[in-house]
């Protein structure tokens, strides 16, 4: 995987958000970032902040299409293989909404999720320690 930086200039406004609304900005950017590109998202979405990482937990199935695909096996490995490509055509997208809200870089994004239950994770690791720059709250 091809690795892009961004080089941010952090405005005062930003030094100032909290790490609860930091990751709230993130779950409701993820939200915002489906629907725009399926035309409908998770039902709920949150993101967690820790150390390196932030990690996206989504629920609710992407796509009502899915559901008809997930009743027998080829279904199902076709929707994992669908997910998978989507996640790698829009890895650029997701790193720059990362990138935009905390001003950290994705070294790493791995992704999974349950076709039973259609909810889903999302690991982004980044290239320091964002929740060692929050004070605490």
């Amino acid at each position: 995987m091809i690795a892009y930086f961004y080089k941010k200039i952090i405005s005062p406004t930003d030094l100032k958000k909290t790490k609860g609304q930091t990751e709230d900005a993130l779950s409701k950017a993820f939200v915002q970032f489906y629907v725009q590109k399926l035309g409908v998202g998770p039902k709920k979405a949150r993101a967690y902040i820790v150390e390196d990482m932030i990690i996206a937990r989504l629920w609710g199935r992407l796509h009502p299409l899915e559901d008809f695909l997930l009743k027998d096996q080829k279904g199902v490995e076709l929707v994992k293989r669908v997910r998978t490509t989507f996640h790698e055509a829009t890895f650029m997208e997701l790193n720059k909404i990362v990138f935009d809200l905390t001003g950290c870089n994705v070294t790493s994004y791995h992704s999974d999720s349950s076709t039973r239950t259609g909810e889903r994770f999302e690991i982004f690791i980044l290239d320091r320690n964002l929740e060692g720059q929050f004070s605490d709250e």
